[in-house]
Order: C-alpha cells, then sequence, then structure tokens
C-alpha cells in the first residue's frame, strides 16, 4: 500500500490488513516525509531515514500539546507498533502481486517507477489507485475499503481474469472510481 509519506493512510491501511492475515508492506513515494506543523505553510520534514520513534520525540519536544491534539502523535505511535520506520517505493526492488495506491499522483509516480525498471522476470503487477483524502477519518475508512477489496480478491479464482470486473463492482458500490493498470517486473 501507497501513500506519499508512508505515514497516515498507507499505514492504516497496513494496520488493518496485516490484522486480517494479509501479507502487506507500505511505503511513501515523496523525496521527503512531510507531516503537518504549527501552520499549513510550515511543515515538519524529515528523511525516510528517520524513524517512527525519532518524528515521536521529536514533535514531543516541539510541541506535546499540539501534535496530541491533531493526532499525530497518536498516529506515530500506531505506526512505531508496525514497523520501524516510512520506506520509499522507489527504493524497495521486492515483488508484488498487487499494489494498492492512495491518490492519484502516488499512482502516477508507481506505474512510473515500475516502468522506468529494466523487465527481468515479466511478471505482472497490477497497481490499482483508490482516492483517500489525507486525513485520520477518511484514511480509516479507505483503509477498510482497500481490506475489503484484498479479501475480495483473495476470494478470486482467477485474479488475472476477474479484477476489472470486480473493481467495477467496487466503483458501482462505493461511489469511487479506481485506477487500474497491469506492469511486470
Amino acid at each position: 500500500v501507497v501513500c506519499s509519506s508512508n505515514q497516515n493512510r498507507s499505514m492504516e491501511a497496513h494496520n488493518i490488513l496485516s490484522k486480517r492475515g494479509f501479507s502487506v508492506r507500505s511505503f511513501g513515494t515523496g523525496t521527503h516525509v512531510k507531516l503537518p506543523g504549527p501552520a499549513p505553510d510550515k511543515p515538519n520534514v524529515y528523511d525516510f531515514k528517520t524513524t517512527y520513534d525519532q518524528m515521536y520525540n521529536d514533535l514531543l519536544r516541539k510541541d506535546k500539546e499540539l501534535y496530541t491534539q491533531n493526532g499525530i502523535l497518536h498516529m506515530l505511535d500506531r505506526n512505531k507498533r508496525i514497523k520501524p520506520g516510512p520506506e520509499r517505493f522507489q527504493n524497495c526492488k521486492d515483488l508484488f502481486d498487487l499494489i494498492l495506491t492512495c491518490e492519484e499522483r502516488v499512482y502516477d509516480q508507481v506505474v512510473e517507477d515500475l516502468n522506468s525498471r529494466e523487465q527481468e522476470t515479466c511478471q505482472p503487477v497490477h497497481v490499482v489507485n483508490v482516492d483517500i483524502q489525507d486525513n485520520h477519518e477518511e484514511a480509516t475508512l479507505g483503509a477498510f475499503l482497500i481490506c475489503e477489496l484484498c479479501q475480495c480478491i483473495q476470494h478470486t479464482e482467477d485474479m488475472e481474469n476477474e479484477i476489472d470486473e470486480l473493481l467495477q463492482e467496487f466503483e458501482e458500490k462505493s461511489g469511487r472510481t479506481f485506477l487500474h493498470t497491469v506492469c511486470f517486473y
């Protein structure tokens, strides 16, 4: 599951999917990890090498009340229980069957990265975008939608031939539009 900073949307989905027994990884595609700051034009910017624990302690030191009230410390606390720190998709060379992105810009970045890699195995990977607004409530709703989608895909007999029809059903049911493409490793 991929969002921009591997903080909110991808980590909420990672959390729910792993609790449902799925083998899941999560990533961001940004050049840096960005978290809300004291003002919209003053985000907290971190390198992808920074652990969730380091971010948590940094924000705790900067303004415990602000980051508790806006939910960022709670989110980071959840994240550090799932994995040590954010990961950048472009730095991962593992192969996946399905990649779910949380916004169209991230979908474009993932597809561009996959298409720029040298094809080695010709193994297909389905890339599906589920647009999720970047706030706590939408991240939770989006994570459950992603989980339901994964459960339906898991129960198909032939993902390659059934995924388009499945996505169409999900579009009608959820009122959302899903982007879908196939790339090859």
